[in-house]
């Protein structure tokens, strides 16, 4: 081969080699971008609607099971949800052996449903004082723990206060 020749198809090879990579910058390379950008938006839209169709299937044990939670907050009129709660407590004390000392019922209101927060101090052993916890835990009403604190008055530990801070769920007319 001629050195002319060589020179020439070494400049042809050097230009492919610069339109291949320009090409692969250009084209190649944004449309792989795009085709897994696609891909990756296509198994995402898969995964909701089999959600959605997961949650068609147990939409009837779902609105069960939210008629179940309605059942179970306390009624709309304070007067009286005060006083559910109140010999609720009570009954929990009495089963328990706990020994409350102080209930402070407080109300908080927001545009969809009221909260009624209690601050319950009750004392006993720790055996009482976790039955008492377990009675309220395990009670259906709409009920959630805010704050536990648990403080003991003795070197040994027998004789603790349970600081428990209470929230109950009332859902207001507005709430279908």
């Amino acid at each position: 081969m001629k050195i002319r020749n060589r020179q020439q198809w070494l400049v042809v090879i050097a230009v492919a080699g610069i339109v291949l990579l320009v090409a692969d910058r250009a084209v190649l390379t944004p449309l792989m971008g795009l085709w897994k950008a696609r891909s990756a938006r296509v198994a995402d839209l898969r995964k909701q609607i089999a959600q959605g169709e997961n949650l068609l299937q147990r939409e009837q044990s779902i609105h069960r099971r939210w008629d179940e939670m309605r059942r179970q907050t306390l009624p709309k009129d304070s007067s009286v949800a005060e006083q559910q709660l109140l010999k609720a407590f009570d009954a929990w004390a009495r089963d328990s052996r706990a020994a409350i000392s102080l209930i402070t019922p407080q109300w908080k209101q927001d545009d969809e449903y009221k909260t009624l927060e209690c601050r319950v101090d009750a004392s006993g052993s720790l055996e009482t004082l976790c039955r008492f916890l377990y009675s309220v835990e395990k009670d259906p009403m709409a009920l959630r723990f805010d704050r536990v604190e648990l403080t003991t008055h003795d070197d040994n530990g027998q004789q603790l206060t349970l600081a428990l801070q209470v929230s109950g769920l009332v859902l207001t007319p507005s709430t279908p």
